[in-house]
């Protein structure tokens, strides 16, 4: 966990990984769930029987949305910015999926900040996640978060 105390704490964090996290399974469930969410049904995704005979690997995979997903919940615990007041996902600059993500796979996210600003009196943090599959060479998933942090302000009075 890395504590951000101010913009400046932010900015001396830029080109550092600041997280890793730990493996989370993906499995039908899950797949499925997202599913019923998103009213994706392509067969890739749920046809577990339709899977075995025709995908490469006889698996289902999961939507790249749903990995992309995941990516509050896996970095979640990287940094904590004291005196938060409130935090907003602000977007994504760039989105890649490199690999498909085969059901039962253990997945992880890899966080690096790449840019810290100030903007509009908050912290705009620029960061590359990773999302990686155990046992793959190349990451599933490659995305650019922009998160947006804004500090308490001081409410006592001054003397």
């Amino acid at each position: 966990m890395r504590l951000i105390k101010s913009i400046e704490d932010a900015k001396a964090l830029e080109g550092e990984e600041v997280g890793l996290s730990d493996w989370a399974v993906i499995d039908q469930h899950r797949i499925d769930q997202f599913a019923e969410a998103t009213s994706d049904h392509q067969w890739i995704h749920v046809d577990t029987e339709r899977a075995a005979r025709e995908m490469p690997d006889g698996k289902t995979i999961a939507h790249g949305y749903l990995t992309l997903s995941l990516i509050p919940a896996l970095t979640g615990k990287f940094i904590e910015v004291e005196n938060l007041a409130r935090a907003i996902n602000f977007g994504l600059n760039k989105v890649r999926f490199y690999a498909p993500l085969p059901v039962g796979t253990r997945v992880r996210a890899r966080a690096t900040v790449k840019k810290a600003r100030r903007r509009a009196g908050a912290l705009l943090l620029l960061s590359e996640i990773r999302i990686e599959a155990e046992g793959q060479r190349k990451p599933v998933c490659v995305a650019e978060t922009l998160g947006m942090y804004f500090f308490n302000e001081d409410t006592g009075d001054a003397d």
